[in-house]
């Protein structure tokens, strides 16, 4: 019961945080606007978050963990490209499904320089991740041993281009459908090792 309270607490302060700091600008939000945005004392904010900035990153954190867990929870036998295409279009369909607030968050951390040095940062962890799950799943060996980070970085590469261009667009563009398209230019390279039949079954699943 008290974790889940915690849990409770911590998601309307994450949730109040970034609709202000979407709304208002990063350096337009104070802490005590955040908490009383969320109903709580400034104290209960600290007791969760050491800054504004922590509440971001815990929200980019959760998103690199449904990233993987999207990705573990594929079935064998896919090709690589359609593997990750699954896992990333995770947070795109939810960027899609909640398409006014999803932009405003995604332009704050776009256009925030503290921010966007903070969302570099997740993905070279998300990278790591990606790359240990694909290991598991390919073999650590393929493509001499680069194959999963390489595959894991151009994943993410197609992530952060999909999140640039639907930001640039003002929205109008369809995420999924970027998201699609990014990925049938890197699928040659992500499935090259996968023809050779070094990774997968050889068979071309379809997303």
């Amino acid at each position: 019961m008290a974790q889940r309270k915690r849990q409770l607490v911590a998601t309307e302060l994450t949730e109040a945080a970034l609709q202000l700091l979407a709304l208002k600008g990063f350096d337009g939000v104070t802490v005590d606007e955040i908490a009383a945005a969320a109903g709580v004392s400034k104290r209960t904010f600290f007791r969760y978050f050491a800054s504004k900035e922590d509440v971001v990153v815990q929200f980019l954190t959760e998103m690199g963990a449904d990233i993987r867990s999207a990705l573990a929870d594929r079935p064998p036998g896919e090709l690589p490209s359609v593997t990750l295409l699954h896992a990333v279009r995770v947070p795109i369909d939810t960027c899609g499904e909640h398409s006014e607030r999803a932009l405003r968050v995604v332009r704050l951390i776009l256009r925030t320089p503290a921010l966007r040095a903070r969302f570099l940062e997740r993905q070279a962890q998300w990278r790591d991740d990606l790359a240990e799950e694909l290991a598991a799943r390919y073999g650590a060996t393929a493509g001499g041993g680069l194959y999963p980070r390489l595959a894991a970085g151009m994943a993410l590469t197609a992530f952060d281009t999909v999140l640039q261009s639907w930001c640039d667009s003002g929205g109008a563009a369809d995420p999924a459908a970027l998201t699609d398209r990014a990925f049938a230019v890197i699928a040659p390279a992500l499935d090259a090792v996968a023809m050779d039949g070094t990774v997968g079954d050889g068979a071309v699943r379809e997303p």
